[in-house]
């Protein structure tokens, strides 16, 4: 059978990407060599962070503005709840990079966000130890998704629309045709489609190295702990951003939302790939740093490790997506390289890749998030 996509990939992405082509009209299969909604990729731990005073580059938040919307129809859509607005406070010197990025992006984007002192912290959130030269942002509207309810969600509505997934199968090969591509499954498989859209995550490596392209996995781990004291439980105590002096990486983490406090370092891990990562949990090298750093921001929040569990980033070279047509082949379309940040933009990359599946383009700017833009450096 012949399709007008073909999607491979079905984690947080792809799985957008399907419904969003299938709620088009389009014929669509998605093929998904691991189970459903699995954790053996990027898109899975419970919570994720979504913020509009974005410090890594303020040309996503008109990205965000729309992501913001697509979360809302989805959950309406699906009946379920995937964001929770908690606030996410950011804190830190002035002059750190996050500190002046975010409030950057949101003067030049008219965001609302509030600037906090040391004493109007203390006193919100009393169990937490701001240092004297810190100060603190606090964006309300910001919040957690649910990684694991999302992927399920954009699933559901693929299916509802008509889409075909096929998990546990593995596209061993494609080959560019007059009319499109020819995609060859494990299983023995051929199937055929007019555009063909890659949203591999971090199996996405070797794509980018046919264009040149150079992407780094890193392994990054997740720590979920248990707390000495309430304080730090949802709704009551906000998901938070630390870049301090002296931390190996900026620190972000989650309130308790009944599995532990969770924490992490941002962009802090070593460089792997998508078929060595190391899923086993070194309490000394993986989770004690963690305890310290938690400890020294947010006493009794990481009195005991409760969970853990190790995910992968994947890097382009400036640490920004990849969402383009391939130069060689116009039907293929390419979204990579989401480098930690990307699991906020969900929906708004389903619309986009699937308008350009179908439409020959997007209403959204996204050339600052062009293949080329590497070439041209």
């Amino acid at each position: 059978m012949k399709y007008d996509v073909a999607v491979v990939g079905l984690g947080g992405m792809g799985s957008a990407i399907l419904a969003h082509a299938a709620g088009r009209g389009a014929s669509a299969i998605g093929i998904e060599q691991h189970q459903a909604v699995h954790a053996l990729g990027s898109s899975h731990g419970r919570s994720r962070m979504i913020r509009k005073s974005y410090f890594e580059n303020s040309a996503y938040v008109p990205l965000l503005r729309r992501a913001y919307e697509l979360w809302r129809e989805l959950e309406r859509a699906a009946a379920t709840k995937i964001f929770q607005a908690t606030g996410v406070l950011t804190v830190g010197e002035e002059t750190r990079e996050i500190v002046a990025g975010t409030r950057r992006a949101s003067q030049e984007h008219d965001l609302p966000l509030s600037v906090l002192s040391r004493a109007e912290v203390q006193e919100r959130y009393p169990t937490v130890k701001i240092l004297t030269d810190e100060i603190a942002l606090f964006e309300a509207d910001a919040g957690v998704l649910d990684p694991e309810v999302a992927v399920q969600a954009h699933l559901a509505m693929a299916r509802g629309h008509g889409a075909t997934m096929e998990f546990g199968v593995v596209m061993t090969r494609w080959e560019a045709t007059n009319q499109g591509f020819n995609i060859s499954l494990g299983d023995g498989r051929r199937i055929a489609a007019r555009t063909l859209i890659l949203s591999l995550g971090p199996w996405f490596k070797e794509t980018l190295r046919s264009l040149d392209i150079s992407m780094t996995v890193q392994r990054n781990v997740q720590v979920w702990f248990h707390s000495a004291t309430a304080a730090y439980r949802a709704p009551g105590f906000p998901a938070f951003l630390l870049d301090r002096r002296g931390l190996p990486a900026p620190l972000y983490g989650f309130p308790d939302f009944g599995h532990g406090v969770k924490a992490a370092f941002h962009g802090l891990g070593a460089e792997t790939n998508a078929q060595d990562l190391d899923r086993a949990i070194d309490e000394s090298s993986d989770v004690a740093p963690l305890k310290r750093a938690m400890e020294a921001w947010m006493p009794g929040a990481a009195k005991s490790l409760r969970d853990a569990t190790a995910c992968m980033y994947s890097l382009t070279p400036d640490e920004h997506f990849v969402i383009d047509r391939s130069p060689h082949h116009q039907n293929l379309i390419l979204c990579g390289g989401f480098s930690g940040h990307g699991f906020k933009f969900v929906p708004v990359v389903g619309e986009i890749a699937a308008e350009l599946a179908l439409n020959g383009g997007t209403r959204h700017e996204i050339d600052f998030l062009s293949a080329s833009r590497f070439q041209e450096q």
